[in-house]
């Protein structure tokens, strides 16, 4: 070997020693350089595979009835998300998972083209599984696919609390009803909580809590789930047999203004998110209006009698059932000829409550109208609440006095009308109504006369107890009780619907000490019979006989 090939040797064996050292000497600065200069970026590294943030969440608090039996609780449920850069797409790993969350392969397929293209790390598949379920798939072990505790209300009276209690929503937030008015109130703050989890999401310990999750707060409501039951079952009952387009019942606590039950029909079932009929959300005691009829002619006469110019016993000359007020025609269903007050209130007379109405100073009716609550909120506080129309006219004609005494040219909402029954029921005095229980019933406002009321009470009383009149049908055996009736027209754009009425019945028992106001509003009949006293005056018995005998009140006829 000449000198020139060991010179090429010797030349080609230090080059490679320097690239070795070069290399040795890279990586010994890289550890250097990332053990004491730059330790950030593994730490992150190391946090973003293991270390997580998570959110803690905070259960809503339980909507109680008066009693303590739940009407909304929070159960435990879960979300299965994915991280579309770590989940496999390979058929074999994924087709249990898909199974057990009936989603197809194109679709899953879909889901993870578009999430990377959207450059997310977080997508849900599914959400509000059942814990069985979910462990079920944590089992599975499948890389990328992550569990989430959450929570889901569940609605154990299902469609009879519906209307008042209302829903969530798929993130538990209030979307109609008193989940939706006392949100904050309920939904509580979620913690917050820096975790580390394993390769497949599994918490391995608790670093460190960022916030404390607190629960919401219960909400005690004044509603009776006794009650609320009997008024769903009996307006059922009462819609199917005369075939009613919609209906509402309201059970007022005479004697604190608490409200006892909130009913419509059609209901609909709040654990079920998926409602074929947005408007059968409506709680329709509160957020429909309808001209009230007859129900009105008890606060008509109650300024007849506070005029001092009418008793009870006062006789007024129908005959020949019709009279004629300026250039419209004022007619009762049959010629009743020489009435007393009593009796027009039994028989419902219109002609007989418009002589006396004319006789009285023009603003009185408005003004009795209005102080018992009509034209205004009732202050509940409940979403999409209407005050319904008290127009005040200046100067009034003597057909818009006439009409407006016998419950024509005002609209309101059930519950309104049994507030101001309840003014009769508590002799005069105007207490607020409430959906919340109350510990000491209110102070409330005299706003009529103790003795006008009383006599009223005793006018509503003949209504049902005197064979004939049009309430007979809502006497409760043992109890007194008193009523009016009311068969509207419903109003439409063109006019009044001919055929068309509301049928509505409201009263108060026991008389000699009331305590419950029912007041039932039926939409539309299309059955054989569509007045007031025929078709809501049944349903208004049951619902009162029973709701007396769950309070144990004591009956108070022979």
């Amino acid at each position: 070997m000449d000198n020139a090939q060991i010179s090429f040797i010797a030349w080609r064996f230090y080059l490679i020693l320097l690239v070795i050292a070069l290399a040795v000497g890279g990586l010994a600065y890289r550890a250097f350089d990332l053990t004491v200069l730059d330790q950030f970026f593994l730490r992150q590294q190391g946090n973003e595979r293991v270390l997580r943030l998570v959110s803690a969440p905070a259960f809503r608090g339980m909507i109680l009835d008066r009693n303590g039996f739940p009407l909304a609780v929070s159960t435990p449920v879960y979300s299965v998300w994915i991280n579309p850069y770590e989940i496999s797409l390979s058929t074999a790993v994924l087709s249990p998972l898909l199974h057990k969350l009936q989603i197809k392969p194109k679709e899953m397929t879909k889901i993870i083209q578009h999430a990377q293209k959207n450059d997310r790390e977080f997508v849900y598949l599914r959400r509000g599984l059942a814990p069985q379920l979910a462990e079920q798939i944590r089992a599975l072990a499948i890389t990328g696919v992550y569990l989430q505790k959450d929570s889901r209300r569940y609605y154990p009276e299902g469609e009879v609390t519906g209307h008042v209690i209302g829903l969530t929503n798929v993130d538990d937030q209030g979307q109609e009803g008193l989940e939706l008015a006392f949100n904050d109130w309920l939904q509580g703050e979620p913690g917050r909580k820096w975790v580390i989890k394993d390769r497949i999401g599994r918490t391995i310990s608790e670093v460190q809590t960022l916030q404390e999750q607190k629960p919401g707060h219960d909400l005690i409501l004044s509603i009776d789930k006794r009650i609320q039951y009997l008024a769903y079952r009996e307006l059922l009952a009462g819609v199917t047999k005369d075939q009613v387009e919609s209906a509402s019942v309201v059970v007022l606590d005479a004697k604190t203004g608490e409200v006892l039950a909130m009913v419509n029909q059609p209901s609909f079932n709040p654990n079920n998110r998926l409602i074929p009929n947005t408007e059968n959300l409506r709680n329709r005691a509160v957020t429909d209006t309808f001209e009230p009829g007859s129900t009105m002619k008890a606060f008509s006469i109650s300024l007849a009698l506070k005029s001092g110019h009418y008793t009870a016993d006062t006789v007024i000359n129908t005959s020949p059932g019709w009279m004629r007020v300026g250039h419209n025609l004022v007619k009762d269903e049959h010629n009743n000829g020489l009435l007393t007050v009593r009796q027009i209130l039994d028989k419902s007379s219109n002609v007989g409550v418009t002589k006396m109405i004319l006789t009285l100073p023009r603003d009185q009716l408005w003004e009795i109208l209005h102080r018992v609550g009509f034209g205004e909120v009732s202050g509940i506080g409940f979403p999409g609440e209407q005050s319904g129309s008290l127009l005040k006219h200046q100067p009034w004609g003597d057909f818009t006095l006439a009409t407006l005494a016998w419950g024509y040219g005002l609209s309101i909402n059930t519950l309104q009308l049994a507030r101001a029954y309840a003014v009769i029921a508590m002799h005069g005095k105007k207490l607020p109504v409430s959906l919340l229980r109350l510990d000491h019933p209110p102070a409330g406002e005299q706003i009529m006369d103790a003795d006008i009321a009383n006599q009223i009470l005793l006018l509503l009383e003949s209504v049902v107890t005197e064979k004939g009149a049009t309430g007979y049908m809502a006497r409760i055996p043992g109890y007194r009780v008193g009523g009016k009736t009311g068969t509207a027209w419903i109003a439409s754009h063109g006019g009044y619907e001919k055929h068309n009425y509301n049928a509505i019945f409201v009263g108060i028992a026991p008389i000699s000490d009331p305590r419950l106001v029912v007041a039932v509003v039926m939409h539309n009949p299309r059955g054989k019979y569509y007045h007031g006293g025929t078709v809501s005056g049944p349903v208004f018995k049951k619902i009162m006989e029973g709701s007396l005998r769950i309070l144990n009140v004591p009956p108070d006829a022979a």
